[in-house]
């Protein structure tokens, strides 16, 4: 459990209502979560995972974006305050993890067909997935398809579009290696 947070943690008679409210929308709500003001769980709350001792701060957004988009969050992970999380397939995200404030995850784009206009454009997907001990920091996106294997490092303001090595270091736009935990 992250002490280090969690001892800051004021449960309050609102805290212990929005904990309630989530847990009665959301597919799964562990034991001991966090929930701060202004979270919200968006169009198919059901489809979401939330493990045990997670925070989530304020303002931060998750959407499973059609019935069949799917978004899990694993036990002792903190999402950031209004951090992005929007699924139109799936997003895990592993244990342990922090996730910063402002960080951006989006498993979809839009076809760019010049014959087409933008918004009539097909929604291409491709799921991310995020181990366990990541820590994502402030400002970065990740994009469809990728992986970030345990222990990665994603610097600040990071656009990620390929997949993080175990305990490597990105970051740039797009992101680049710049090297391991030692």
């Amino acid at each position: 459990m992250n002490q280090q947070l969690r001892k800051h943690i004021k449960m309050t008679l609102g805290s212990r209502w929005r904990i309630w409210k989530h847990r009665q929308r959301l597919g799964h709500c562990g034991a001991a979560v966090y929930f701060e003001k202004n979270v919200e769980f968006l169009r198919y709350p059901h489809n979401i995972s939330v493990g045990d001792y997670v925070i989530v701060k304020e303002g931060a957004k998750i959407c499973s974006c059609n019935a069949q988009a799917t978004i899990s969050i694993g036990h002792n992970t903190t999402i950031g305050y209004y951090t992005f999380i929007f699924a139109s397939e799936h997003i895990s995200i592993g244990q342990d993890c922090m996730i910063a404030p402002f960080v951006y995850l989006v498993d979809s784009d839009h076809d760019i067909a010049k014959a087409k206009p933008m918004n009539q454009q097909e929604n291409i997907t491709a799921p991310i997935r995020i181990g366990n001990d990541v820590w994502i920091a402030t400002g970065a996106k990740i994009l469809k398809g990728v992986t970030i294997h345990d222990g990665a490092i994603i610097a600040a303001g990071a656009v990620v579009n390929q997949d993080v090595q175990p305990y490597e270091i990105v970051g740039g736009v797009p992101a680049k290696h710049l090297g391991n935990r030692k």
